[in-house]
């Protein structure tokens, strides 16, 4: 939870505003850890995600990029730093460096996730939160035409 002071209108003592970051928006842990396993079970069982199964397999595989995945979502929506306290870094294209994605694969990427966040029941807000600190993301990551 991040606070921030607002003087109250009447100029007296500070109210204390609340807002919440993306990971308590999401469920934390066990909202993160919906999405990443509903995700990979949308890259790997439906044709959807054929595209990204492919690149996995070339990689680590899936179940590796299920615990990567949900590390670093973890402190990149703003919750406990897993991927920084394992790896010393959260960079994204040094993650990504051994595979080439181009606009198919990154438009699948963000395809899959959209479907994960509707299969887990999050609102339109958090989803078009999600989906805003996603796509910059996704593009940074294109590395091939």
């Amino acid at each position: 939870m991040v606070t921030t002071t607002e003087l109250s209108s009447a100029g007296a003592a500070p109210a204390v505003k609340k807002t919440e970051v993306l990971y308590d928006r999401v469920g934390g842990e066990a909202g993160i850890r919906a999405l990443v396993e509903t995700f990979y079970d949308i890259i790997e069982k439906e044709p959807e995600g054929q595209v990204l199964h492919l690149l996995h397999m070339r990689g680590q595989g899936v179940a590796h990029s299920r615990i990567e995945q949900f590390n670093f979502l973890s402190g990149f929506l703003g919750g406990p730093q897993l991927y920084v306290e394992k790896y010393g870094h959260s960079d994204v294209r040094e993650m990504h460096e051994h595979v080439e994605i181009d606009a198919e694969a990154r438009d699948t990427w963000l395809k899959c996730m959209g479907i994960a966040i509707d299969r887990v029941g999050l609102n339109v807000e958090v989803k078009a939160a999600l989906m805003a600190h996603f796509e910059p993301v996704a593009a940074k990551l294109k590395n091939k035409d």
